[in-house]
């Protein structure tokens, strides 16, 4: 998550990988698309979603295949992959604040009034993120597009 201007917001890849995954787990069992397909199909940028895709095959939610049968095929992990494992793949895992990281410790943690209300925010959000899966996603994109 990146500041944007004055909000809080997912950075860019975040969005163009779960707009890719998603595509992708649309299609037919075993389906695959070139780049400039997927590109144009999710209205994302070939060389930022490029990127995007080789952090997608790094975490293993996509496969790369070249020559005539190639492109970009999901794999049953980005299927099974919840919204906030996308963001974590392509970006970071996401926290509100910096006294939230693992490992890190904020001084003021223990008389801070404010750090209770990062901790429940943090979790509220990770309970909305970790409930959808792509697998999920791609079912309601079918029902609207039907």
């Amino acid at each position: 998550m990146r500041r944007s201007g004055n909000s809080l917001q997912l950075i860019r890849a975040a969005d163009y990988g779960i707009r890719a995954l998603v595509h992708l787990a649309g299609l037919p069992e075993g389906g695959r698309m070139l780049l400039p397909e997927l590109a144009r199909a999710t209205g994302v940028p070939p060389s930022f979603l490029s990127k995007v895709l080789q952090e997608l095959c790094h975490a293993g939610f996509v496969a790369s295949f070249r020559g005539q049968a190639g492109g970009f095929a999901i794999l049953e992990n980005g299927r099974r992959a919840t919204v906030s494992a996308v963001i974590a793949a392509v970006d970071s895992p996401i926290r509100l604040n910096l006294c939230l990281a693992p490992g890190r410790s904020c001084d003021r943690k223990a008389d801070c009034p404010a750090h209770p209300v990062w901790v429940r925010a943090q979790m509220a959000l990770l309970r909305v993120l970790d409930a959808q899966t792509i697998a999920d996603l791609a079912t309601e994109s079918a029902a609207k597009a039907n």
